[in-house]
């Protein structure tokens, strides 16, 4: 994007955090594909969106004002800042950024012969967190774009001195009755009114910024507590922080569904953690003890190997694993061991386990190629 972004949007570079908002949801009204048929209204629409995308992040503007530069333009960790949020799922399907919320908003002051849903939908975000962050809870601040109650109307969708009157189209009766004539004779069909959308009622004196719908497409921050030990693909529910409803009926919820990052070191199974453990061959007859980093930050684990254990054998660890959901119990820790058979003995080393062999009864490989009596010399 090589215009200045301040530009893009339409206002000055000292403006307020509530002057870009209204400045991006008037250009883009305007630029919207659904009502612009300019062949580049498209592509100016996703410009305009970007620029919104670092001005209304208090971060990302200081860090263009700074810099000049977008931030995450490339490389972006998808797991900074406030964590990765996965759009894909808006509304339940179908819906994934601003674009389709301005499609949503024009479809709801009356560009359709459908009735109207007044009551707001409930919106999907699934979020994305590590296992250490469930193990010990933590807050994560989600950024989405929604249909949120207009900051001038208080949502109710009314201009100075505006009020609520019957439909001059339907007569209050939210259905038009029309009458064709056929060579059947005389055919009537009712169809939802096109003016008040099957409400019955219009605005007299609309407000100007959300055009009487109480409700306006806007960028959204909300806090999100991630409970210890919650499991993934488990939802978490905030209550209207979903759509708005049309002129103040009630919004819906912001369903959250927690996604795991699956851990380089642990595998979890409920609440108990699995982890695969090296131990050498003496280690393993001998028996002896292992310590791992746990699932806390500078947590240790020590872990005791029997005697003669054996390779796959499982060591259980009581009370090492995850915290419980709403508990302040843990799962435990299985360690799959894994015996390591060195690939390369000194020749020390050979000469032990020969002797080992031989007191054991067992018989073993004693040729020796002149490589390896050469390498044996030089260890």
């Amino acid at each position: 994007m090589a215009r200045d972004l301040y530009e893009v949007i339409g206002v000055s570079k000292d403006a307020s955090e509530a002057e870009i908002k209204k400045a991006f949801r008037k250009k883009a009204r305007e630029l919207h594909p659904d009502v612009n048929k300019a062949p580049d209204a498209e592509d100016q629409f996703k410009e305009l969106n970007e620029a919104y995308d670092v001005l209304s992040d208090p971060q990302k503007r200081a860090q263009y004002d700074r810099f000049g530069t977008i931030p995450g333009a490339a490389g972006a960790n998808p797991y900074g800042g406030g964590g990765y949020v996965d759009l894909e799922d808006l509304f339940g399907g179908g819906f994934g950024g601003m674009g389709d919320i301005f499609s949503t908003f024009f479809g709801g002051q009356g560009a359709g012969a459908r009735q109207v849903r007044k009551n707001g939908r409930d919106m999907g975000i699934g979020l994305r967190v590590t296992r250490e962050e469930v193990a010990n809870g933590v807050k994560k601040e989600i950024v989405y774009d929604r249909l949120a109650p207009c900051p001038d109307c208080d949502g109710k969708g009314f201009g100075e001195n505006g009020k609520t009157v019957t439909c001059p189209e339907c007569n209050g009766q939210g259905r038009v009755v029309t009458v064709q004539q056929t060579f059947l004779g005389n055919m009537q069909s009712a169809t939802t009114c096109t003016r008040c959308q099957g409400m019955g009622s219009v605005i007299d004196n609309p407000c100007p910024e959300c055009e009487g719908q109480g409700r306006v497409p806007d960028r959204q921050r909300v806090s999100v507590d991630i409970p210890v030990g919650i499991r993934d693909g488990q939802q978490l529910r905030i209550s209207n922080f979903g759509e708005a409803g049309i002129q103040g009926a009630a919004a819906g919820d912001l369903i959250v569904t927690v996604r795991i990052v699956p851990h380089e070191f642990f595998e979890r199974d409920g609440d108990d953690l699995h982890c695969s453990v090296k131990i050498s061959m003496v280690q393993a007859a001998l028996g002896g003890e292992v310590e791992v980093d746990g699932i806390f930050e500078d947590e240790e684990v020590e872990i005791d190997i029997p005697e003669g254990c054996q390779h796959g054998q499982v060591v259980r660890v009581r009370n090492y694993g995850m915290p419980r959901l709403r508990s302040t119990n843990r799962g435990d820790l299985y360690a799959h061991i894994e015996v390591v058979i060195p690939k390369r003995l000194s020749k020390r080393e050979r000469e032990i386990l020969e002797e080992l062999a031989e007191e054991m009864g067992e018989e073993v490989n004693e040729k020796r190629t002149p490589l390896q009596k050469l390498r044996d010399i030089f260890d």
